[in-house]
């Protein structure tokens, strides 16, 4: 539609709504004489007159009659679609999110994000989904809002703002034979392991460290989920390398010691991720507002130099580097 088929929309909705030519001008701000004109035009348009001469009035035609109520509805559609958005209020958004997340992200942020929502958006619903191996896929296909997680390669287009960091230790069972004595590398490599696997992918960044060193660990159960893991080890003689935040949090309700890991692990970042078709969109940011504050009030501390990935092709990770110096 051209800019001057609207004007005529604008015309036809003022003369059927007012009946006469003086008064859809007085609508429209324009002259009589301009309305007129523009009568003639839509005259010729429709093929129909419209509106025809009655005593000393004027009425509509059954063709007009009929085309009175869809025009209206358009011309005021089109007036909404060009209003300026009215002002963002969190406490009348009323919508239902799809956020892909681990069970860590939940056990560490979920209580604080959810006592956001309560007091500020409680119309709000979120409907967490796991982590996929293509979270950016479905951000960009609309299957979901935003996702939580540690990315790698991202499309370039793809949104992300880091939440928090965090740092790697093992657990064990109180108790376990490992906490009697200086927890090693060799007693690390010769013990039986749990692997969380968000997305149910073997190895990751642990392996890759203690292939760097000529080691290799056991993987005896691999599981997709943190909490599952740390009950697992409860109750048996495993170990597990998990992240610190979730390790202290369970530690006491699953009776679990904590030890350093006895190799080097860099701490990494956990980022927000999305796309950017709602970058605008007022209830998208209050949303990641949510989690960015959410992060701040439970894990305001910050680790130094975090990987931003879980393997070694991070390319902030200085054993990367090396190996590139030496391919050369």
């Amino acid at each position: 539609m051209e800019s001057s088929d609207f004007g005529l929309l604008l015309s036809l909705d003022a003369l059927l709504q007012e009946g006469s030519v003086t008064g859809a001008a007085r609508r429209v701000g324009l002259s009589t004489p301009a309305m007129s004109h523009a009568l003639a035009r839509i005259r010729e348009r429709l093929g129909d007159p419209i509106l025809v001469r009655s005593g000393r009035g004027m009425l509509l035609t059954p063709r007009a009659e009929a085309l009175k109520p869809q025009v209206h509805s358009v011309v005021n559609d089109a007036r909404k679609t060009l209003e300026p958005e009215r002002p963002f209020v969190a406490s009348e958004l009323s919508r239902t999110f799809v956020v892909h997340a681990t069970d860590y992200v939940l056990t560490i942020l979920g209580a604080a994000v959810d006592r956001i929502l309560c007091d500020e958006a409680p119309k709000v619903c979120v409907r967490f989904v796991p982590n996929t191996p293509d979270d950016a896929a479905s951000l960009r296909d609309e299957g979901s809002d935003l996702a939580v997680g540690i990315y790698g390669d991202l499309p370039q287009e793809m949104r992300n703002r880091q939440l928090l960091t965090d740092r790697f230790v093992c657990v064990v069972r109180k108790g376990h034979p490992a906490t009697k004595k200086r927890f090693t590398l060799d007693q690390f490599v010769e013990l039986s392991h749990i692997q969380v696997a968000p997305r149910g992918k073997p190895g990751g960044y642990l392996d890759d460290v203690l292939r760097e060193k000529g080691r290799t660990r056991t993987v005896a159960r691999a599981v997709p989920y943190f909490v599952t893991a740390m009950q697992l080890v409860a109750e048996t003689d495993y170990v597990l390398t998990v992240s610190e935040r979730i390790a202290l949090r369970m530690a006491g309700p699953l009776s679990l010691e904590v030890l350093e890991v006895p190799v080097k692990l860099r701490p990494y970042a956990l980022s927000l991720l999305w796309h950017p078709r709602v970058d605008a969109d007022a209830g998208h940011r209050f949303l990641r507002d949510v989690f960015v504050r959410a992060s701040r009030q439970v894990a305001a501390d910050r680790h130094e130099q975090p990987r931003t990935r879980l393997d070694a092709t991070d390319p902030t990770s200085g054993q990367t580097r090396k190996r590139r110096r030496r391919s050369k």
